[in-house]
């Protein structure tokens, strides 16, 4: 049974930053991913990275203020965020994909995480 686990959500100032972390078990994955979803918005794709090789893959949004990476050793993919702004406030959510299949977008991944809010005040 797969199982994604997240944390590190709450409340920061803009320009500030914070950090979120996926802790993964119970299958093997190709690849991680953070999506997040804003009231009233569909949920976005933000950053990937794959299992092997680390590659890394990132919204033009947070291009430059977030950083992806992984432990293989903990199973876990963390999601830094810096240069925080009020529009990044939003439900993030860590996902898998099993496969490989194009990194943005909703449909390639397999399982999710229960979400964890984040809000930024301005």
């Amino acid at each position: 049974q797969v199982q994604l686990v997240e944390s590190g959500g709450g409340l920061v100032q803009a320009g500030g930053s914070l950090s979120l972390s996926c802790a993964a078990s119970g299958a093997t994955f190709n690849r991680y991913g953070w999506f997040r979803q804003a009231p009233g918005k569909e949920r976005d794709f933000v950053a990937a990275i794959s299992w092997r090789g680390g590659n890394t893959y990132y919204a033009d949004s947070v291009k430059g203020r977030f950083t992806i990476s992984r432990d293989n050793a903990k199973s876990t993919v963390y999601l830094q965020m810096g240069s925080l702004k009020s529009e990044d406030t939003a439900v993030y959510y860590c996902a898998v994909d099993l496969f490989g299949r194009p990194y943005y977008r909703r449909q390639s991944y397999d399982y999710w995480g229960q979400g964890t809010q984040v809000t930024v005040s301005s």
